[in-house]
């Protein structure tokens, strides 16, 4: 790669940590030198770059940064238009809508017009059907950001009903479905709730006294997840 796409590539690796990286990963990461990374951090400085560097912690780029994409290469803009599709069979429409602005929004900010590219791409979701769902995502999405409780009517597998208070920290998305996992205050533990099976679901307002992070932790801990 020329010395301005490895300069952008440089960005994009700094971008994708957030914790200090070491020169030496870096050098890894990007297939060249320590001497090089060293010199492209500093040119990336002189650019106006917020990168903070100290010797033994490595390099962190600062938030708020931006510089437009050099280009997306065939693979990353495929990955984004497939990725965009499958969003639209999901169910959710305000999720669907934003899959198709931020596609929109990533045409008109590269230097080539790639509208017709993204339109002509080769890959599409198979038509499974929609999502199953009764509850409104969209809520459940805004919960996780915000870290709100959320009191939902839910049916379990045996036809049991229950009415729920819980933390939602996490959603999975499967075919034609989707997962919420949470901590159930009924139950006092992690739970994970069907969206087909959510009868009634409200807004509290109200936040979980423990930032998400921790319980996300805590329950990839339960699970064997890796951190």
């Amino acid at each position: 790669m020329n010395r301005t796409e490895r300069l952008f590539a440089l960005m994009d690796a700094l971008r994708r940590h957030r914790r200090p990286v070491t020169a030496a990963s870096l050098a890894d990461e990007l297939t060249v030198s320590l001497r090089t990374i060293y010199r492209d951090v500093q040119v990336l400085i002189g650019l106006g770059a917020p990168i903070d560097g100290e010797a033994g912690l490595g390099y962190l780029l600062r938030p708020g940064f931006f510089l437009p994409p050099l280009m997306f290469d065939e693979d990353e803009l495929e990955a984004l238009v497939l990725g965009a599709r499958w969003v639209e069979r999901q169910g959710d429409s305000a999720l669907a809508q934003a899959a198709t602005n931020a596609l929109a929004k990533i045409a008109a900010a590269s230097p080539n017009d790639l509208r017709d590219t993204i339109a002509n791409t080769g890959l599409w979701v198979g038509r499974g059907g929609t999502a199953q769902m009764i509850a409104d995502i969209k809520l459940v999405r805004e919960a996780i950001r915000r870290e709100h409780k959320l009191q939902i009517g839910y049916v379990a597998e045996t036809g049991a009903a229950s009415d729920r208070a819980i933390w939602p920290i996490a959603m999975a998305f499967y075919d034609r479905r989707q997962t919420v996992a949470a901590w159930c205050e009924l139950r006092n533990a992690f739970r994970h709730f069907r969206t087909d099976r959510i009868t009634a679901i409200a807004a509290t307002g109200q936040r979980y006294p423990k930032r998400r992070v921790e319980l996300v932790k805590a329950w990839r801990r339960e699970l064997n997840y890796p951190e």
